[in-house]
């Protein structure tokens, strides 16, 4: 194996979360809050994404020395988004990626989603 082709990213999440972030800030979407993790609560990653004219809905870790106020109630919605997510890991289809074309993989993730909404 070649030295400089690694089998897997090591990057954290913030720093891929950053590059996400800038690929969609690039695409000309209407202003929106971003609802985040803590773990993307960072000073770099709230700076993005305000200069990305994005605002950042994320609760300051505990030990901040200057804590800033977030929406709660928006905030709380971010746990119907995990929940949906835990819902298509229960497609094995889908969480173990089988379909080797993104418009077939797009496809099944579509079908998961319309079961989900029927049950």
């Amino acid at each position: 194996m070649c030295g400089d082709i690694l089998p897997f990213s090591r990057a954290g999440d913030a720093p891929e979360g950053r590059k996400l972030l800038t690929a969609f800030g690039s695409a000309s979407l209407k202003p929106c809050a971003v609802i985040m993790d803590r773990a993307y609560e960072g000073d770099e990653t709230g700076s993005l994404i305000s200069g990305l004219g994005f605002s950042p809905v994320v609760p300051p870790k505990r030990n901040r020395k200057e804590p800033w106020g977030y929406d709660r109630e928006l905030y709380r919605k971010r746990n119907e988004v995990e929940r949906m997510f835990r819902r298509l890991k229960g497609f094995r289809r889908i969480f173990t990626r089988f379909d080797k074309l993104d418009v077939i993989f797009m496809g099944f993730v579509v079908f998961a989603l319309i079961v989900t909404a029927i049950k």
